[in-house]
Parts: structure tokens; C-alpha cells; sequence
């Protein structure tokens, strides 16, 4: 059996833990306030955002680089739908157990059909978008086939000025723009990564390059969301454009993601330990992001590991960024070990019903759809 790329599941890492910064960032409430006196912390937290924030992108692409040259399967959509559900429900009854489980008399409804219809109702507004993706990935890989390669290119520069090049320049905000937030923008970036696998394309270069476009990037996401936040708190104005730069489809978070992503193709692993703990840990990296962003857990796991290792300091960067680090590295090993029993209660399940009817009604959908 062919080895997986232990430096794209690297990169796959990589990409969870900048997302559990982010969301680290977010739930800690240190960003910049626009109109508020800034801190050192706050300041520093911004810099943390600006690099991160391009992960989300790369995980996305690394998805449609590989998923546009292989066969999507049914029973693969299916395997997510259940892991989707396994978290989704699963989870909350583990929670209603021990009793932490929190539920008003007034949204109990709306619970129930965020647990019900997960995708539909946005329970994970990227689980929903990255599903949508899923699905319409056959679509796509027959028209990146059919297309040439200057056709192919022309559709995703009208959907990249559509998407992101006007909205990252015009200080107003587009009602057709949802800040990269929703399936549209992951459509796009399929694209771009079919468009790379289909020809091979060698970003910027080498390793090198591909780190300096990455650092750029960041640094003018960095210099613009600093910029744009003192500019409003002395003259006021530019309330919207100064978020502009920290959306997934601004121009910058783009070619920062492409950066990262053309740095860990050039990049190569050593065969050793490590990367086979690359290699075993990757796979689960969607199980990381479904237990901590669960609609119970999303804004309390934070509020726990503050039990543990005290409140998030607001007052000193040095003591701040190692409470950040423990809390992601902790968030992410316990996202990992969830989502391996995850994983061994499907393999079980998979081996005691692999001859029922329905797991061989699958099989034939997977040969007559592939």
C-alpha cells in the first residue's frame, strides 16, 4: 500500500492548528477593537490572526488537490454524513450524561434540527460547505477534464475577480459577499487546486519563494488589519474594509495560502518516526474540528482549560502566546484521540455488517457511480 505524503499531512496538521488559533483568538475576545485603546496582547494577537488565517484556505486545497484525481465514492459521502452525525449526536448525549449538557426552553427545538440536519442547518458552517464541495467534486472533474488549459484558466480568473480581487479593494461591502464563509469560495478553490494537479503547476518556484510569498502575505494582512484599526480609532470611518483584510477571500489570505500549500509540495520529509506520527495523526485532523467547533463544546472548551491553567493573560504577550499554545496543542491531541475511537468503532462496524444488505447496496452504488 502506497505511503501518504507525510509532508502534505504535514501540511494537514498545520492547517487544524492554525484554525484552533484562530478560534483560540476569537473565544479569548483578544482581537483589535475598532474604536477600543489597543494592548500589546491585542496587537500581537492580530500579528497570530494575520498568520493563521490562511490555513483554513490550505486545507481546503489540499482537499481539492487530491480529491480531483481520484473517484469520489458514495460510500465516502456517506462516511463523513455518519462522522458528521457521530459528533452531532454522540456527542451531546455523552454531554447530557455527565450533565453538562446546556439547553433553553426556548431553543431546544432549533437544537434538535441543528442535530438532525447538521448540513442543512449549518451546525458546522464549513462542514456544510466543504460537503457541498464533496459532492459537486464529479462536476467539477469532468469539466476541468473537458476544459483546456486556457479555458480552465479563464473560468477561475472571472470567479477569483468575482469572488476576491473587487471585494479586497472596494471599501464597501457586496451583498453576494460572504467573506469566504460558504461553499462558493471553496468551489473556487477547488478549482485552483484542480487546475494545479491537472498541470502541474510549480508555484513560485521552489520551497524558497513559495515561503517568501506566504511571509509577504501575511505581513501586509498584519500591516493593513493594524493600519486600517488605527486609522479608524484617530479618524474614524472604514468600519467594514477594516475586517476586509482577515476574510478568507481577500486577495492576500489567497496567495498566502498558495505559499504555504506550494512550500509543503517542495518540501520533503525525512522517513523517520516522526513523520510516520505525521502520517497516523493527519487523517483525524476533521475529527479535530468537528468535536472543538460542536455547537456545545464551541464556546466552553476555552472556559475549561482556563480552569486548568487559569484565565487567558491579557496583560503579558510572552505569558498569553504560551497559554495559546498549550490550550491549541491540548485541544488537538484530545481531537485526535476522540476521533481515533471514532475511527475504530466505524472499523468495527464496517467489518461486523461489511455482508448486510445495506453496506452491500454501498459497494454497488460505489461500482456503478465510479
Amino acid at each position: 500500500m502506497k505511503k501518504r505524503n507525510a509532508s502534505i499531512e504535514l501540511l494537514r496538521i498545520v492547517a487544524i492548528l492554525m484554525i484552533l488559533c484562530l478560534h483560540y483568538n476569537s473565544h479569548a475576545q483578544v482581537l483589535l477593537e475598532l474604536g477600543m485603546p489597543a494592548s500589546g496582547v491585542q496587537i500581537y494577537a492580530t500579528i497570530i490572526e494575520a498568520i493563521c488565517i490562511p490555513g483554513l484556505n490550505t486545507y481546503v486545497l489540499i482537499s481539492g488537490f487530491f480529491l480531483s484525481k481520484g473517484k469520489v465514492r458514495p460510500s465516502r459521502v456517506i462516511t463523513l454524513l455518519c462522522q458528521v452525525y457521530f459528533y452531532t449526536i454522540l456527542i451531546s448525549l455523552a454531554m447530557m450524561a455527565v450533565g453538562t449538557y446546556v439547553v433553553g426552553s426556548d431553543d431546544s427545538m432549533y437544537k434538535l434540527v441543528q442535530y438532525l440536519f447538521p448540513i442543512s442547518s449549518e451546525h458546522y458552517w464549513f462542514v456544510t460547505a466543504y460537503i457541498i464541495m464533496y459532492v459537486m467534486s464529479p462536476v467539477m472533474n469532468a469539466a476541468c477534464e473537458s476544459l483546456t488549459r486556457k479555458q480552465m484558466k479563464a473560468v477561475i480568473m472571472g470567479l477569483l475577480i468575482w469572488f476576491s480581487v473587487v471585494k479586497s479593494f472596494v471599501p464597501v461591502m457586496f451583498v453576494t459577499d460572504h467573506h469566504g464563509y460558504d461553499f462558493g469560495w471553496f468551489l473556487v478553490l477547488y478549482l485552483i487546486a484542480a487546475y494545479i494537479r491537472k498541470y502541474d503547476v510549480q508555484l513560485f518556484y521552489d520551497a524558497k519563494r513559495s515561503a517568501a510569498v506566504f511571509l509577504v502575505s501575511v505581513v501586509i494582512i498584519a500591516a493593513m488589519s493594524i493600519g486600517l484599526y488605527y486609522i479608524n480609532l484617530y479618524r474614524g470611518g472604514l468600519v467594514y474594509y477594516a475586517g476586509v483584510p482577515l476574510d478568507l477571500n481577500f486577495i492576500f489570505t489567497l496567495t498566502g495560502s498558495l505559499g504555504l500549500f506550494s512550500f509543503f509540495r517542495y518540501f520533503r520529509m525525512k522517513e523517520n518516526w516522526f513523520a510516520d506520527a505525521v502520517r497516523f495523526a493527519a487523517p483525524f485532523t476533521f475529527g479535530v474540528y468537528l468535536l472543538h467547533m460542536h455547537i456545545e463544546i464551541q464556546d466552553r472548551w476555552l472556559w475549561w482549560l482556563e480552569h486548568i491553567f487559569g484565565e487567558v493573560p491579557k496583560t503579558n504577550v510572552i505569558l498569553f502566546a504560551c497559554h495559546q499554545l498549550i490550550c491549541i496543542l491540548i485541544v488537538f491531541a484530545a481531537g485526535v484521540f476522540v476521533d481515533w475511537i471514532r475511527k475504530m468503532i466505524f472499523d468495527f462496524l464496517g467489518r461486523v455488517l461489511h455482508e448486510t444488505w445495506i453496506f452491500k447496496r454501498i459497494r454497488q452504488w460505489d461500482e456503478d457511480l465510479c
